[in-house]
């Protein structure tokens, strides 16, 4: 059984499943749905659409550069059979799943390591906005240093009234 990658989202096609293209010059482009196969006929490139792999690595949201990849490189040449390699090769595996994984997950960790901040802010931010919809009105009448601090505006009025502060 041979699973094949599809051109433009790099996702895995199974056999009898997705679209094959064939161009006049003989060249073979398969695709895992029809999102990826319209988004070709539209001359897009795989690079500048946010929700492929190959965006994902130009903008280093994925490992791009590790050995453990090499295991899963397709190879078009056929290897004679061998027992003691296969035997090997059966026992690395779970091993080089277990490298992959924490290999990813270090890469992740690395790459949100400024993000804690920044979603700290964000959420104080939207703290102070909907502080109404956390704390009662009664309770923010009474405890001041929940709210914003007041700022005094001079308004002007109309002939009948004259200048008084009014708070904001």
């Amino acid at each position: 059984m041979r699973l094949e990658k599809c051109w433009f989202c790099s996702s895995t096609v199974y056999p009898g499943h997705g679209i094959q293209f064939v161009r006049n010059d003989a060249k073979i482009f398969r695709f895992c749905r029809s999102k990826c196969h319209k988004n070709f006929k539209m001359k897009r490139n795989p690079r500048k659409v946010k929700w492929t792999k190959a965006y994902r690595r130009v903008h280093g949201k994925d490992m791009t550069q590790d050995s453990t990849f090499e295991f899963e490189r397709k190879r078009n040449k056929p290897e004679r059979y061998d027992r003691n390699l296969a035997e090997n090769v059966l026992k690395a595996i779970p091993k080089i799943d277990k490298i992959r994984v924490t290999r990813e997950e270090r890469h992740h960790k690395n790459r949100m390591k400024g993000n804690k901040v920044k979603v700290q802010r964000e959420a104080t931010k939207e703290l102070e906005q909907g502080i109404s919809l956390v704390k009662a009105p009664l309770a923010l009448q009474q405890d001041p240093s929940l709210t914003l601090p007041k700022i005094k505006v001079m308004v002007s009025q109309q002939q009948s009234q004259q200048n008084q502060p009014m708070e904001e």
